[in-house]
């Protein structure tokens, strides 16, 4: 019954593994690379200047501009540069415009001039397609959703399916072919185990009210805003009064917020009612600002008087908990060096998927190697493996050669970008179908190679901003940017290389030695 036991989990673990296989790799990928969303929009937006970090005088900057550009706006918002978002954005909202009425701005933190930078999504896309899969509301999120939970059941049947999975972490043989990608994908899964665990199980509780929305609706109906303002706290709003009075200067509220909160971070700005008698100036809580990440709450003073109307309150223990799981899942409260393990970790989590999916097929290929055919379901296995693994790298050095060569005034352009990512990713589909696996593989790996290695001689050509001058410039982010294409263009050079030669093939053993080998594949990987 043991036995039976660990067999059926083998089943599944490989199985859900295959089917779901093929969206977790992109959901994993796209989710790494939103570790460094900010730096990615720096990238993509490169007219943006890096400047020295002086709050105060940024706040008094985008004020001067708001009282100019917006007097009679219903709200502002400011958001002042920070090591990771070099730009000084302001925004605000005509009264009675709605949502559709909101204006955004770039500003020079030194100058105060605004910025023209170029329209693009930068890695706020790959932030929302990591969790909606570019699909409408809310069909992304309950898809993704779903496929974190089969996530946390490969984990954990995996787990259930290697007896000896900690020995297994210590074992490598390189060279030998279908055993060397059972032994890293073993290795990898047992070194980020934890990681992985952690990002399943808390993906699952950012969206629980989404998927299990039986207790909401039922205390609450369809007014589910009701349940968050109760659960998060809703920001007062104060009507306008109607009589005209000064705004006090935002440098000096923001000192006093500086003396009720020593230390603390704040996120957005918002300045409701300016110039009006009932003004209110609000300091929201930067989600990094600890490891739990609290919706609620923030500073908010008078801006006429300075009084402080009301604090940031403590949360309950469940909401703490609830954020504590949703900031362990973003990392916001990461520095440079835990967000670049959190990297590290998101790609081994993508390498497991990836080698899994081809260990799934290298097996079942070998029984038929001896014929030189392979079913229907296998080669249609083998394409979808090629077009979702290395024909989604092609996607996304596409959106970001796109960046770069799409004219800068051009209408609809964040658009374009998006477009060309799926464009490649759908002729890599095209691509595989077309040619043998092994050529397939190495083509695609050979153009990702060139397109991604290309990224910093792009970004010299088109904007002069290349690697030596951001390293000048003391702009890591956008060094940062292009040494780590570099390396990814490398590390794909060298698995084209792999791929261009021959298949690997392990000489036949002894019988007792074959017996062994083939009882340890069952133990890992049962069809």
């Amino acid at each position: 019954m043991k036995e039976g036991f660990r067999q059926a989990m083998a089943w599944l673990h490989t199985w859900t593994g295959l089917i779901f296989g093929w969206l977790l790799f992109a959901i994993f990928l796209t989710g790494t690379m939103s570790y460094f969303k900010e730096e990615i929009n720096h990238w993509a937006q490169p007219e943006v200047p890096v400047r020295a970090h002086d709050p105060l005088a940024s706040l008094t900057l985008a004020q001067n501009y708001l009282q100019e550009h917006a007097p009679n706006a219903g709200s502002w918002f400011i958001r002042l540069p920070e090591a990771r978002e070099p730009g000084l954005s302001v925004g605000w909202r005509a009264e009675g415009a709605g949502r559709r009425g909101f204006i955004e701005k770039n500003l020079d933190p030194a100058t105060g001039a605004e910025v023209q930078a170029r329209e693009t999504r930068g890695g706020d896309f790959f932030y929302r397609f990591h969790f909606q899969l570019e699909m409408p509301h809310p069909w992304g999120r309950w898809l993704s959703t779903f496929a974190a939970f089969i996530m946390l059941l490969g984990l954990v049947t995996g787990i259930i399916t290697h007896k000896k999975i900690f020995k297994e972490f210590f074992t490598f043989r390189p060279g030998k072919g279908q055993r060397s990608w059972l032994d890293g994908h073993n290795a990898i899964g047992v070194l980020v185990l934890p990681f992985h665990l952690m990002i399943s199980y808390s993906s699952l509780v950012i969206f629980m009210s989404l998927v299990m929305p039986a207790s909401i609706i039922a205390s609450y109906g369809d007014n589910t805003r009701a349940y968050f303002n109760d659960l998060f706290g809703a920001s007062e709003e104060v009507k306008v009064a109607g009589v005209a009075a000064p705004l006090l200067p935002l440098p000096a509220l923001y000192q006093a917020f500086q003396e009720q909160a020593p230390g603390s971070r704040h996120g957005w700005i918002e300045v409701q009612n300016p110039g009006d008698q009932n003004a209110r100036v609000r300091f929201s809580r930067h989600g990094g600002d600890g490891i739990a990440y609290q919706r609620g709450g923030g500073w908010v003073f008078d801006g006429v008087n300075g009084t402080l109307q009301n604090d940031s309150k403590t949360e309950a223990v469940p909401v703490v908990i609830a954020g504590g799981m949703y900031g362990l899942h973003m990392g916001m409260f990461a520095g440079p060096w835990l967000r670049w393990l959190y990297f590290f970790f998101g790609v081994a989590g993508t390498a497991v998927i990836g080698t899994g999916l081809v260990l799934w097929l290298g097996k079942r290929q070998l029984k038929h190697a001896k014929s030189g055919t392979q079913p229907f379901e296998l080669r249609l296995v083998e394409v979808l493996n090629i077009a979702s693994m290395s024909g989604l790298l092609l996607g996304v050095a596409a959106f970001f050669w796109a960046n770069r060569l799409l004219p800068v005034g051009l209408e609809g352009r964040a658009g374009w970008e998006v477009n060309s990512f799926f464009l490649l990713w759908a002729l890599s589909l095209m691509h595989a179908m077309l040619r043998p696996g092994r050529r397939a593989w190495a083509e695609q790996l050979g153009l990702a190679a060139l397109l991604w290695a290309g990224l910093p001689l792009l970004n010299q050509l088109t904007t002069g901003q290349g690697l030596i001058h951001s390293i000048t410039a003391g702009d890591w982010a956008m060094a940062g940017f292009d040494l780590t294409a570099l390396g990814c263009g490398l590390f794909f050079a060298w698995g084209a290389r792999k791929m261009w030669r021959p298949p690997v093939v392990v000489a036949k053993r002894a019988p007792k030695a074959a017996k062994a080998a083939s009882a340890n594949l069952i133990e890992s990987e049962v069809s």
